[in-house]
């Protein structure tokens, strides 16, 4: 039996001005890895691709590797770059007996609402009979096309995302088991109109915490997998908000059951999923309250309005702008996007005292108020390839690519600045610069939960500020024209448990 496995993967922000080329899915190579390359990169990482690999190679079968695409979050997907994608995993969907893909689920194209269902359609156009298997991230904003154009499907549990692997694993022992004969995977799915916040999405906190225990507890009881999408709200798309994907052996009733059960514990929940933003200037004075207790470990500055990995340009200037006028001192910065700064400090060389204009220089239309530039003086502290292998549990064993990067010093601020976006969840992607950041009394992050992962442990607090950018948290500086409505908390009006609310939710048959 030949076994395809590949991966298309991009979280969209429809808001950002972040272009999504081909070379973004390409890590620097100019095009998407495949084949034995990409087979070789991805075996026994912490990836969807390495626990596909790893079961795969268990059960015996010939692997046809396909495209391995995977681009940072950023603006809409230019069709060029999607039509190279899906022509390539088509081509290998005609040419193996069934197919493990390791997607997103809120891929969003210049043309295309749905890039992961209509990547699915079409195969399923070509090959109708064709056994299917995906996973998915947390974040995925479920549709019609993507359930019913697979046959196995499986969603992260955690969030940060250090169970991609475990989640690819999941799926692919249930796919084989439907292959061999042994299982037959039902789904059901259903949503409701909610649109969660980003940065009360954490499996560490309540209300997902609870939802997500309870759906492992659910396979734990003999279900296939039961999957919570807390969903992308930045992804201005019809079908965009929280959802629940139930797979059971040969159980349709079950399974619905369990997605019934699901939707309506979280809907309870809702205001659970709100967040509560407090002004900028109150958090830099949190912050150095925070810096000034006794205990361990760096104030974590969280710029979360500008995360990369939620689409952000990475390079608004406002949260730095009120750490450098606080006077906040011995600062570790991760980090500027600003490849033109990048160039400046490699020209003027090491040791050499350079005023730049850093940040602010991708415009940003979906906001009326735009980030401006900040100029500064400092030292060139490093020049890097930018280029480290992470070392956590998400994605460990994978080489992450910052492009030529460097660290610029004002006063006791060290600020690295990449040429290529990445957030930082990883704390080598200070110490492949040179900085380590326990040895700091702040540490800035333009993150918004991943950095857990790697800095919560080392953080004697973490102080979350609002600053600008397309990562907002505040809803109300975006306009929002797809999404359905009325939709949670955009529509709240404050009345009851039910409110004006069409209830029960949208479920599959």
């Amino acid at each position: 039996m030949k076994i395809g496995i590949a991966m298309m993967s991009h979280e969209t922000n429809t808001f950002s001005p972040v272009v999504t080329d081909l070379d973004r899915f390409s890590s620097g190579h100019g095009v998407p890895l495949r084949g034995v390359e990409a087979l070789d990169v991805y075996r026994g990482t912490a990836s969807c691709l390495g626990g596909y690999i790893e079961v795969a190679e268990k059960q015996g079968v010939v692997i046809d590797m396909g495209i391995a695409a995977s681009a940072p979050p950023s603006g809409p997907v230019e069709d060029d770059a999607y039509e190279y994608m899906c022509e390539a995993i088509v081509a290998l969907a005609g040419r193996v007996n069934a197919l493990l893909l390791d997607l997103h689920g809120a891929m969003t194209t210049k043309t295309h609402d749905d890039g992961e269902g209509e990547l699915l359609r079409r195969i399923r156009a070509d090959n109708p009979s064709l056994p299917i298997a995906i996973s998915l991230d947390m974040h995925a904003n479920i549709t019609e096309l993507m359930v019913s154009n697979c046959n196995v499907l499986t969603g992260y549990h955690t969030y940060p995302h250090i169970d991609m692997d475990s989640t690819a694993v999941r799926g692919a022992v249930a796919f084989f088991g439907m292959l061999n004969g042994t299982t037959n995977p039902v789904l059901r799915w259903g949503n409701a109109p909610m649109l969660p916040h980003v940065m009360r999405q954490g499996t560490d906190d309540e209300p997902n915490a609870s939802l997500q225990t309870k759906a492992i507890a659910l396979e734990q009881s003999g279900s296939l997998g039961i999957s919570v999408f807390t969903g992308f709200p930045h992804a201005d798309i019809y079908d965009a908000g929280f959802s629940v994907v139930a797979m059971t052996d040969d159980d349709a009733d079950a399974a619905q059951t369990h997605v019934d059960e699901l939707l309506a514990r979280a809907w309870e929940q809702r205001d659970g999923f709100i967040y509560d933003i407090e002004p900028l200037s109150t958090s830099m004075q949190r912050a150095q309250d925070a810096a000034s207790t006794d205990g361990d470990g760096p104030v974590i500055v969280l710029d979360h309005y500008d995360n990369t990995a939620s689409g952000g340009t990475m390079d608004t200037t406002e949260v730095l702008s009120a750490v450098l006028e606080a006077g906040l001192e011995r600062v570790a910065v991760f980090g500027f996007y600003d490849p033109e700064v990048v160039e400046q400090m490699a020209a003027a060389g090491v040791g050499e005292i350079v005023t730049v204009d850093l940040g602010g220089k991708l415009p940003m239309p979906a906001l009326t108020e735009q980030s401006q530039p900040l100029t500064v003086t400092g030292e060139v502290r490093l020049i890097s390839n930018g280029k480290f292998q992470a070392q956590v549990a998400m994605a460990r064993g994978l080489t992450m690519n910052m492009g030529k990067s460097a660290v610029l010093r004002i006063g006791s601020v060290d600020i690295a600045i990449i040429s290529r976006h990445i957030e930082p969840y990883d704390p080598e992607c200070f110490r492949s610069l040179g900085m380590e950041p326990t040895a700091y009394q702040y540490v800035m992050l333009k993150s918004r939960i991943h950095y857990r992962v790697g800095f919560i442990e080392m953080a004697k607090q973490v102080v979350e500020c609002a600053g600008r950018g397309v990562c907002t948290s505040d809803y109300s500086q975006l306009t929002f024209e797809k999404v359905r409505r009325p939709v949670y908390p955009l529509d709240h009006d404050g009345g009851g448990a039910n409110e004006s609310w069409d209830l029960p939710f949208a479920n599959s048959d």
